[in-house]
């Protein structure tokens, strides 16, 4: 199956972080989920994991949701790869992003981690930096709010009327990686204003 591909949305588990920002990689792979018609369900490799074909004829999706907290994905992220035996290059992970505005998705393979500790944790677990990224901004805390406290707290008023729209471009710029490759997929999603 060369044409599967893995997309882990990143989160906390649990009801207490369904709707903080630290979870917004999550909710767009809920997304994908839904437009593909599949339903996650616990999985052997430490994930909910829902599987489906993006489009008929098109590229297998293997959508993963780690069991683990945030600073633990590696794990379960390179389990679903060995177990679907998924190259890293063919993983997109999707992940809040504090140096982006918040409705704003920027794209990206390997570099660094930016202080990202679900992103250190995966790149350690694969043995390389070398994945997909896309980059879902929820901006800096306000004023001297601790960072932790910022990741884990919902989203306001105001950005959740924009929500929906941030989380479709975050699906749709995984799927633009799949279907046009990364190159395109950032020329479409970084000349947005």
């Amino acid at each position: 199956m060369s044409d599967t591909w893995l997309i882990a949305g990143l989160g906390n588990p649990g009801a207490r972080y369904e709707e903080t920002r630290h979870n917004i990689g999550e909710m767009a792979v809920q997304e994908l989920a839904h437009r593909i018609g599949a339903r996650f369900a616990s999985h052997r490799t430490n994930n909910q994991i829902a599987e489906g074909w993006e489009r008929p004829g098109g590229a297998k999706l293997v959508l993963a949701k780690p069991h683990s907290y945030m600073n633990t994905s590696g794990g379960p992220v390179a389990a679903a790869a060995k177990y679907f035996n998924i190259a890293p290059a063919r993983i997109i992970v999707l992940h809040d992003e504090l140096d982006i505005p918040f409705d704003t998705v920027r794209l990206k393979n390997g570099g660094g981690h930016g202080g990202h500790n679900g992103l250190r944790d995966i790149a350690k677990a694969l043995n390389t930096p070398d994945f997909n990224r896309v980059r879902i901004g929820i901006g800096r805390p306000p004023g001297q709010m601790d960072v932790a406290n910022f990741v884990l707290s919902p989203f306001t008023k105001t950005e959740r009327a924009n929500l929906g729209a941030l989380i479709a471009d975050a699906a749709d710029a995984a799927l633009e990686i799949i279907n046009n490759g990364l190159t395109a997929a950032q020329q479409k999603f970084h000349g947005r204003v």
